[in-house]
């Protein structure tokens, strides 16, 4: 089609973005006024951004009871057919709902594409229109057509942000054979090649249109969070990126629990609790995974894909729909320490039977409102399943769409080995996938967390009964600082009902938001005195006043070298003063030529106080593989919190210009198992996400080139 072709050979911009403003139909922007203002391409399309709402979607929630209060939320249009394109009964076309998104003042567009030949070949349900070998027909009957519409220069001024093709890629990693969830189906589409061949195909043809953002689909930290399928999906995502024409320069970013139900934030317990000596991973819940929520598999899996070769500002989203697990059964404390899977069951917000169940979850709730740069590496919180829509009908259907009947939808089957042969956990008398099933969107809504309070229309979930605004926060205050960021913690303020979460703010401009009372802040300068506040917020959408300014200044940068290496590292303990020292690090290479690793090392510095002089160290996990790691403890005289340092060495393999090791979680303990005080440790800090850390050294061929040495 010659106006693709033409598009192809248009120049792609990258332009930093200059605020984090939360995204909604509430939340007005200056728009172009013609088409020939076609907005420039930004780095976080969801910054500034004010999505459209899809009408379709909004009178069916609108009918529902409590429904009015979320009716105005942006969620994602599906085009899972070819038929979806030029509309069906009850649905609009794709053109009528970009030209509603314009009529609306919308400057975001969100749509799934999702027809892939074979389509999720683990999940009947879900099985598609087109039959494995229909490449060429997925090619010219759906993407083109797609394409040539998302083209049109009457949508210019739109960023078009697209989800490709959920679930097809990691079905093969997981279950295309030597599993116990594996299908045929799906060893034939691993042996066909179509799967990356289409998201390949997808990715190259709508990543040629200027204002197109294409997020690849990463199923969830219930599928991929094991190193076992972590780093495989990678080496899987960077081949589809590469196939039909694409690069990674079509991606811009990744979307992990599209159409399901894993939490975004576990609270009330970690990954590295310890239960009578018996860790976390170990609880059948967890089941040796490295993550118990999607927040932390996602920047995880980010740092992986950097790592792999995607670039190194990919974004990533996660959809909270259905999400939120509220309502009378949420936790809102650990479980017993009678043992470790009654400290995890007791205490985890995810009520699922098991984290392999994903259809019409009974119990779930609505999640956190559409949000963006809510956290370090994320782009946003997105709807992408729009709540009230089936996953897939609990008995078989006869329907013209392709959808098949899937036991993971019958409330009374056994379950399979994906989900550990468990019950399924299901919603009765659900329709087919994508049909609106009342009862569901009834119960997300009664068990939504943040709650949803009143029938207002703020998309945030508020309500007009409620017009009092939390307290401002005090005690804003600095933990800790590097030459490249800050972290800040404050004293939670109070709400007449409830406070849902905070949003900071760097000289007057929202940089994120958290439900925690702390958060940290990089990207930033070294040498430079930045101001923050902090405003609290509730479910009706009231906002607090400011709390008083901190002027932070960050520290020195770089370090003595002038090497082109830099570590970042985050706090992996809960807990300064128990008997193990437990954090993350990696290595980033900044330079424009690769590394030899085997001439690198890391030092971490800390002090042992009193007890044995001898050590044990671990690595738990790491990107690389720990296999490649060498840890030893050695002694580094008497210098202030600096006694001793853990020193990493790398085997071999070299670090690619622009590339990351990607995570390493290390511990070390004293071999009598006495206490250590981190708090006085030169390289210990308190941020929970990675951030560059001047005090752990990068040593090159035995020279410092990063890092300052005590």
């Amino acid at each position: 089609m010659s106006t693709r072709g033409t598009i192809k050979n248009r120049m792609r911009r990258r332009l930093a973005a200059a605020s984090a403003l939360a995204m909604g139909a509430a939340l007005a922007v200056a728009l172009p006024t013609t088409a020939d203002a076609a907005a420039a391409r930004v780095d976080n399309p969801y910054v500034g951004a004010k999505a459209y709402v899809n009408p379709d979607w909004s009178a069916k929630a609108a009918a529902e009871p409590g429904g009015s209060a979320i009716a105005n939320t942006p969620a994602f249009v599906w085009m899972d057919r070819i038929a979806a394109i030029g509309g069906t009964p009850g649905a609009m076309s794709l053109r009528e709902h970009l030209d509603t998104a314009l009529d609306q003042g919308a400057n975001l567009f969100q749509v799934v594409i999702y027809d892939l030949p074979g389509r999720d070949c683990a999940a009947l349900a879900s099985n598609g229109e087109l039959g494995p070998t229909e490449l060429d027909r997925y090619k010219s009957e759906y993407i083109d057509p797609i394409s040539e519409i998302l083209a049109d220069p009457a949508y210019a001024n739109l960023r078009i942000v697209t989800i490709i093709e959920p679930d097809s890629l990691p079905n093969i990693v997981t279950n295309a054979g030597g599993t116990a969830g594996s299908t045929d189906a799906c060893a034939t589409m691993k042996a066909n090649g179509n799967y990356e061949k289409g998201v390949g195909y997808a990715l190259h043809t709508l990543g040629a249109i200027p204002n197109v953002y294409n997020y690849v689909d990463a199923a969830h930290h219930g599928w991929l969070g094991w190193d076992s399928n972590m780093v495989p999906a990678g080496v899987e995502f960077k081949k589809a990126a590469t196939s039909e024409g694409a690069t990674v320069d079509d991606v811009s970013g990744f979307i992990v629990n599209t159409a399901n139900y894993s939490a975004l934030k576990e609270p009330n317990f970690k990954v590295t609790d310890s239960v009578n000596g018996t860790t976390v991973r170990q609880s059948k819940w967890v089941d040796w995974n490295y993550y118990v929520d999607e927040l932390s598999f996602a920047q995880a899996l980010r740092t992986q894909l950097v790592g792999q070769g995607f670039n190194s500002n990919i974004g990533m989203l996660i959809d909270t729909a259905r999400n939120g697990w509220g309502g009378a059964d949420r936790p809102t404390s650990a479980g017993p320490l009678t043992s470790v899977d009654d400290y995890v069951n007791g205490g985890r917000v995810d009520r699922r039977i098991h984290a392999g169940n994903w259809c019409n979850q009974s119990g779930a709730g609505i999640g956190e409102r559409p949000t963006s740069a809510p956290e370090a590496g994320i782009d946003a919180y997105v709807w992408a399943k729009p709540p009230g829509e089936s996953d897939g009908s609990s008995q078989a259907e006869d329907n013209d769409e392709g959808k098949g009947f899937d036991r993971m939808c019958d409330p009374t089957y056994e379950g399979n080995g994906r989900n550990g042969n468990s019950k399924t956990g299901a919603l009765p008398n659900s329709p087919v996938a994508g049909h609106w099933f009342s009862a569901q969107f009834q119960e997300l809504v009664r068990n939504a967390y943040p709650p949803i309070d009143g029938s207002g229309e703020n998309p945030g979930g508020g309500g007009d009964d409620d017009t009092q605004a939390p307290t401002a926060p005090t005690g804003l205050t600095s933990s800790a600082k590097t030459s490249s960021s800050v972290s800040l913690s404050w004293t939670a303020s109070s709400d007449n009902k409830a406070v849902t979460g905070y949003d900071v703010y760097r000289g007057g401009t929202k940089v994120g938001s958290t439900t925690t009372t702390s958060y940290t802040d990089s990207g930033l300068s070294a040498s430079t005195a930045y101001s923050y506040t902090v405003k609290a917020k509730d479910a009706a959408g009231n906002v607090s006043a400011a709390s008083s300014a901190l002027s932070v200044t960050t520290s020195a940068g770089g370090g003595t070298g002038t090497g082109s290496l830099k570590v970042q590292y985050k706090n992996n303990d809960n807990s300064a003063t128990d008997n193990q020292i437990r954090f993350g690090l990696q290595l980033v290479n900044t330079g424009s030529s690769a590394v030899d690793l085997s001439t690198v090392k890391l030092r971490y510095w800390f002090t042992p106080e009193s007890g044995s002089s001898t050590f044990g160290t671990a690595c738990d996990y790491a990107v690389l593989g720990c296999g490649k790691l060498s840890l030893a403890v050695k002694t580094n005289g008497s210098s202030a919190g600096a006694s001793h340092y853990l020193e990493v060495s790398f085997g071999s393999g070299s670090l690619a210009a622009g590339a990351s090791t990607g995570e390493m979680q290390l511990r070390l303990n004293k071999s009598d198992w006495s206490n250590f005080n981190e708090a006085d440790d030169y390289s210990h800090g308190t941020g929970t996400s990675f951030a560059d850390a001047s005090k752990v050294g990068v040593y090159t061929a035995g020279s410092l080139s990063w890092g300052t040495a005590p």
